[in-house]
Formats: structure tokens, C-alpha cells, sequence
């Protein structure tokens, strides 16, 4: 079933591995909307996500949550707002290959932070670009006065995209708890 009373959205820029996220963790075959990637300016994958990517968790409770990617083109952003309504939060990833990845962070973050007051940001794609340090995101967002949650991870890894979910879970339940 799609309409899942828990959700969490995946968001992020093309070829950052959002698809990959929700595959690795889905209890269920993935329903994904790829497409034959048109813009290769932007990414030279050969397909990329033009609609709503879909898979399953359940919790240890028994609660299902829905994991919703979202497509990375900026000319989709009209459905961003409508995936995000009721989300528990959401999973920002950012490719670290990118030409430019902290201009990438920051237009999700001003665009996603809207929508969720709880994001996680995961940084993908660093075992590819060791040229480029990582310690640049936990600046940038130092700089800019950010408390989110940050990963380095590979999207393809279960136990990456599980701890990742683990805190947006968790950020939730001690922000519940500072207002009860």
C-alpha cells in the first residue's frame, strides 16, 4: 500500500542516491519511476527519477513508514512540497562529486527546511572525490549556525541509510518530548 501513516522523504540533488537509499532499506520491491536521463549537463547516469520512487520499512513496533524519493531535477520541485506533507522528516543527499556541493546543500536545506523542521543530511559519493575534503559540510553548516544531523555514507549500504532514519526517528521523539 502507498498512502503509509509514517513517511519519510529522501530529497537531494541528481545521481546523489536516493533511489539507491530507499532500495537498500525497502522491504519491499521498490516502485521507482525512472526514466532515460535527458540532461546529461547535469549527471551522465543513464536514467534518473522523474516521479515518486517508493519503498517500506517497519519499525520494531510494527509501524510501517513509507520512504518517498523525491526527483532531484529542480524542474520537479512542484511536487516536493505535496511528497513532504505529514513526513517525519526528511534525508537530504548531496553528491560529494559535485562541481558544487555546498551550493546543492544549501538550496535543499532553504528549499526542504519549509516543508520538515527535521532533516538529515548525508554526503555520498566521498570514497570517489578524496580530492575534495569533507570537513567542508560540517564548516559550512558551523558557519551558517545549522544543527542538523550529518552522515557520510554510501547509499547502497543498509545499515548507512537505517542510522540515518534512526535520527531523524529520534530527533522527532526528543523534540515531541521537549514540548509535552
Amino acid at each position: 500500500m502507498i498512502l503509509q501513516q509514517y513517511k519519510i522523504v529522501f530529497a537531494g540533488s541528481m545521481g546523489a542516491g536516493k533511489t539507491e537509499a530507499i532500495k537498500s532499506l525497502s522491504e519491499i520491491p521498490v516502485l521507482a519511476t525512472e526514466a532515460f536521463n535527458t540532461d546529461s549537463q547535469a549527471h551522465n547516469k543513464m536514467q534518473t527519477t522523474v516521479g515518486i520512487d517508493y519503498g517500506e520499512i517497519t519499525l520494531d513496533d510494527g509501524a510501517k513508514i513509507g520512504l518517498y524519493g523525491t526527483p532531484g531535477q529542480a524542474r520537479f520541485d512542484f511536487i516536493w512540497p505535496v511528497i513532504c506533507q505529514g513526513a517525519l522528516g526528511a534525508i537530504i543527499l548531496v553528491d560529494h562529486n559535485s562541481t558544487v556541493p555546498l551550493e546543492e546543500l544549501e538550496g535543499y536545506l532553504d528549499t526542504f527546511k519549509d516543508y520538515t523542521k527535521n532533516i538529515s543530511i548525508g554526503i555520498t559519493h566521498v570514497d570517489e572525490n578524496k580530492g575534495q575534503p569533507i570537513s567542508i559540510y560540517r564548516d559550512w553548516l558551523i558557519q551558517n549556525d545549522y544543527q542538523y544531523p550529518l552522515f557520510f555514507i554510501d547509499a547502497r549500504k543498509q545499515e548507512h541509510i537505517l542510522l540515518m532514519v534512526e535520527s531523524l526517528i529520534a530527533a522527532l521523539e526528543v523534540n515531541l518530548r521537549a514540548t509535552n
